[in-house]
């Protein structure tokens, strides 16, 4: 047990290192990689969170704050609060975003927020990089209101398909040679492919939604199916 859990921490400090050291070009890595797609993705995240026109959303796992940009974006009312472990991230948000987005240091396994205050409890590839999953997901589930939403973005582990050979190549020799030209990391660029094909299928993550309690759950992939966006109600 005590190994088990010395194994997550290292997992959770070696992630969270990651992070830091490529925050500074993260928002362009991720346009080079998805092809200008990421956009959107995040389009598609806030219209499927139904958020209210004053609504609290809480935008977790939130990086640079994007998604929370691309909230206000749709309803100017509503109060973002951008939370993330990893302060470099947040650090390139606050100097990139609105000064309307309220940042928050938080574990995504253990929330600083009460039980139903958020309208709205949005991500964008987080899931893949948590060290418990259920407890990601019963912390959200706890500070949604009833009747509020949880969409997520990630990565999904993409099913044998005619594009296949053309999804390995991107995954595992553009991307890691990109980050490497861009950014100077090819292994923080080598760990995220390796993490989206380490990932759960769309359709079991769809069941952990489940499993967390969450009711409606659906989603939809995209990105020769390397993408999914999943959505449910509390």
């Amino acid at each position: 047990m005590i190994d088990s859990q010395n194994k997550t921490d290292q997992h959770a400090v070696y992630v969270q290192k990651m992070f830091n050291r490529i925050a500074q070009r993260y928002d362009l890595m991720n346009f080079l990689m998805t092809a200008g797609q990421d956009s959107h993705w995040r389009r598609d995240v806030i219209q499927l969170a139904h958020i209210p026109a004053d609504g609290l959303i809480l935008d977790i796992g939130a990086g640079t704050g994007d998604l929370s940009q691309e909230a206000l974006h749709q309803h100017s009312g509503c109060q973002p609060i951008a939370a993330d472990f990893t302060l470099e991230m947040m650090r390139v948000g606050r100097r990139n975003t609105s000064n309307r987005i309220l940042w928050s240091a938080a574990d995504a396994t253990h929330l600083p927020f009460e039980d139903q205050i958020f309208d709205a409890v949005i991500s964008g590839f987080l899931l893949r990089n948590v060290t418990d999953l259920p407890m990601a997901l019963s912390e959200q589930y706890r500070v949604l209101k009833t009747g509020g939403r949880l969409v997520c973005l990630d990565t999904t582990k993409p099913k044998p398909n005619l594009f296949t050979p053309l999804v390995s190549f991107h995954l595992n020799t553009a991307i890691p040679l990109l980050g490497k030209l861009i950014v100077g990391d090819g292994e923080a660029y080598t760990y995220l492919p390796q993490s989206t094909q380490q990932f759960l299928y769309a359709e079991e993550l769809a069941e952990k939604l489940n499993q967390a309690h969450f009711k409606q759950v659906a989603f939809k992939r995209t990105m020769f199916g390397t993408i999914a966006i999943h959505w449910g109600v509390k």
